[in-house]
């Protein structure tokens, strides 16, 4: 096993996630099983109670693991299947070791930060870089760690020490330009300073900037820091985070590796790379402009809904369409919002009246009735909307309200006492504890019916796996009502009691499903509730599902290139022009 660890100091968003990312996609272009770990230093046991404003959404894996949005990147990246040990923070680490503790593991002796907190760090990472995570079953070869400096003094200063294993550190740090332009490397000085002041020494710089590194810059980083120039990569600011990794394999980043860490690397053309430079190249060349409104309560922060914004990239480049996506406050879209800030009020409406409308998951009463109000309009005008989540529990709450006349009607999440209890908490449900008490990862939907825009987009399948994370659920003793009224309940879980995907009969696309297809989207194969939103705000779902669910070349692509089928040719990265076919 080789490990590859990627810091970069104190400073969050300075690229730590997607150089991680990045270096193993490079590796596994090149035949290498690749897994990843991200270590963050918060006590909490896992990221199921973060505020998205803080620490922006909270990614769920197929285990039900909460974790840090960093997992998605290295998923998306990787096309790999993660689990929650893969996210590995300080209150786990402390549990872990006190719960040893607590059983007499020690056998009376002193626990201590040294050695049980820093074995037992060691421990779990070693034991968890060899799981699996692709799907043929193989023990990876290579584990990228991404970790805070601040944690390494603690967490790895004594790896080194252990003659079977042999780390890379690959340093992220930030060029910062001075107010006349120059780039100043000072900041990168210092953090390697800190870095040999912790007995470790970084393999490559990757340097981090807005434009390309001067040669001069780059000399001055590898005297200072004692590095050859070779070991000084540029990452610079590209027009898509896909390009990040042939940025990388451009600078010789491969090579070194190899050599480096020994590393059984192929010889062959790195197909894999191609195809993402193609698939970037197309990105760049796009012309046509898809507008979707996202409608939350988190808009301030883009994070906050990092997959939901990657799930919908992926599905307009499968389209070969730019997208724009507008963040309209839900609480902007109220009543109460026109009396005190008619202004805003406006904005909002005027902004979301324009476009599709995806309402994603949320918790907490603030905000849902501009949600209800946004849905409500998509509904009345026939304009494609995708609710997920809570989308889905307010657009039942909306029909209930103004098709069933049950105006009282909605969930006990926010209304415990409603007459007409639409959306109710499920019976396991722990409402004393709150973290990890939800329904949470890969359950089975099933299809009840053939007659379903979404199950003709999955493939026409009788059922599909997705990722949970709810604590309400649609009231099942309620649901034909709904139906009487062409709102129908096409998806359920296994044993029928569990309401998961809701279509609309005579809308373009009304669609809503409980559970959250964003963290399974991929940038070859995006995810089919998402794609459907795209397809129906471009005008073209009839058509793809008419032609069996393929994306036509002539009327895909506007430089006529490619042919793609996003269950099965994107899938397989088979994007050939059509000379070449």
């Amino acid at each position: 096993m080789k490990y590859i660890l990627v810091t970069g100091g104190v400073i969050s968003g300075i690229g730590k996630g997607i150089i991680a990312s990045s270096v193993g996609t490079i590796l596994k272009s090149c035949g290498l099983h690749v897994t990843a770990i991200k270590i963050d230093p918060y006590i909490n046991i896992d990221a199921g109670t973060f505020s998205p404003y803080e620490h922006g959404e909270v990614f769920v894996l197929d285990d039900g693991g909460e974790v840090d949005l960093d997992l998605g990147n290295y998923e998306r990246f990787l096309d790999i299947r993660l689990t929650k040990d893969n996210n590995l923070t300080t209150g786990k680490i402390y549990q872990s070791v006190i719960n040893k503790e607590r059983r007499g593991d020690y056998l009376g002796k002193t626990v201590q930060v040294v050695p049980h907190i820093t074995d037992a760090i060691q421990d779990w990472v070693m034991r968890q870089a060899k799981v699996p995570v692709d799907d043929d079953d193989v023990e990876p070869q290579v584990c990228v760690i991404e970790v805070r400096q601040e944690l390494l003094d603690a967490s790895f200063d004594s790896i080194e020490e252990r003659e079977f294993l042999r780390v890379t550190h690959c340093l992220v740090r930030d060029v910062q330009p001075s107010a006349t332009g120059e780039q100043k490397t000072k900041p990168t000085q210092n953090s390697v300073r800190e870095l040999r002041g912790l007995g470790l020494s970084p393999d490559l710089i990757m340097c981090r900037c807005s434009t390309p590194l001067d040669n001069s810059v780059k000399e001055k980083i590898s005297m200072f820091c004692h590095v050859e120039p070779e070991q000084v990569i540029c990452v610079h600011d590209v027009s898509s985070i896909y390009r990040v990794p042939l940025l990388l394999e451009n600078q010789g980043v491969v090579g070194y590796f190899c050599r480096r860490l020994n590393l059984p690397i192929e010889t062959k053309p790195r197909k894999m790379l191609a195809k993402w430079k193609e698939m970037s190249d197309r990105s760049d060349r796009l012309l046509e402009q898809c507008s979707i409104a996202l409608v939350g309560k988190y808009t301030k922060f883009s994070d906050s809904y990092a997959s939901v914004i990657k799930a919908l990239e992926h599905s307009a480049l499968a389209i070969s369409h730019k997208l724009e996506v507008k963040y309209v406050d839900s609480a902007d879209l109220e009543a109460s919002r026109l009396q005190e800030e008619p202004v805003r009020y406006h904005e909002a409406w005027q902004k979301l009246s324009r476009r599709c409308k995806h309402i994603p998951g949320g918790f907490g009463v603030r905000g849902t009735e501009g949600k209800i109000q946004a849905i409500s309009w998509a509904r009345k005008q026939k304009k494609p909307f995708l609710g997920v989540c809570l989308g889905m529990q307010l657009a039942v709450c909306e029909f209930a309200r103004n098709m069933l006349d049950w105006k009282d009607a909605n969930s006990t999440e926010f209304d415990p006492e409603t007459e007409h209890p639409v959306v109710i908490d499920m019976p396991e449900h722990n409402p004393g504890q709150m973290g990890g008490t939800m329904r949470l990862g890969k359950r089975r939907t099933i299809f009840k019916t053939k007659n379903s825009i979404l199950r003709k987009l999955y493939g026409d399948v009788d059922h599909v796996e997705e990722r949970h994370r709810h604590r309400f659920e649609v009231n099942p003793e309620l649901t034909q009502h709904f139906e009487e009224k062409g709102f129908r309940f096409v998806g359920q879980d296994v044993e029928g009691e569990r309401m998961e995907v809701i279509e609309l009969d005579d809308h373009p696309y009304f669609v809503g499903v409980q559970y959250h297809p964003e963290f399974t989207s991929r940038p070859i194969k995006p995810s089919p509730p998402y794609l459907g939103l795209l397809l129906a705000a471009a005008g073209r779902l009839p058509g793809y599902l008419q032609k069996g669910c393929r994306l036509s070349p002539r009327e895909t692509y506007s430089d006529g290139s490619g042919s793609s089928s996003p269950d099965s040719e994107i899938a397989d990265l088979k994007l050939h022009s059509l000379a070449q076919e």
